[in-house]
């Protein structure tokens, strides 16, 4: 992942834009990803790790009612996740993600492997979904955080 990583960097300091992340499933490893490369600090603003649904709600100001109906990995709470963190960072970049790491805590509707990445620049706003098959944590943490690496170098071209 470093060189993605690496080319991620390059891109967002030769376009001059600030990248900021919202992140569950992942824990960090994406803002880790990012500011383990020298030179991060012209282009990376901010991450958040929002784990609980408290945190959803207090700190990304997703709806109550969106998390008890959608769910905390949904497109919905994703959408409202990358909005919301755009407007408290103010970046040309947010990226949003939430997910189920497993190995535990899956269910028929919502399995393990199962996540969400949203990525909003100007007024595009994209949420993928993404089923990981590989059932192992970090396997999914680390699958993650290499779709929305790609997904950022195609936004900010």
């Amino acid at each position: 992942m470093k060189k993605i990583s690496q080319r991620v960097v390059r891109l967002l300091k030769k376009k001059k834009f600030k990248i900021s992340f919202v992140e569950s499933c992942t824990g960090g490893l994406l803002s880790s990803c990012i500011t383990s490369i020298s030179g991060s600090s012209k282009v990376f603003t901010l991450g958040l790790i929002t784990y609980s649904n408290q945190a959803k709600i207090n700190i990304l100001k997703v709806p109550k009612e969106i998390i008890i109906k959608h769910g905390a990995v949904s497109y919905e709470t994703c959408l409202y996740m990358v909005k919301n963190l755009n407007k408290i960072s103010k970046t040309n970049i947010s990226v949003s993600i939430t997910g189920v790491a497993g190995p535990s805590g899956g269910t028929k509707q919502k399995p393990v492997g199962l996540v969400y990445i949203g990525i909003k620049k100007d007024n595009k706003t994209l949420v993928k979904r993404y089923l990981f098959k590989n059932k192992k944590r970090n396997s999914i943490q680390r699958a993650t955080v290499n779709k929305a690496l790609y997904l950022i170098l195609s936004f900010a071209k």
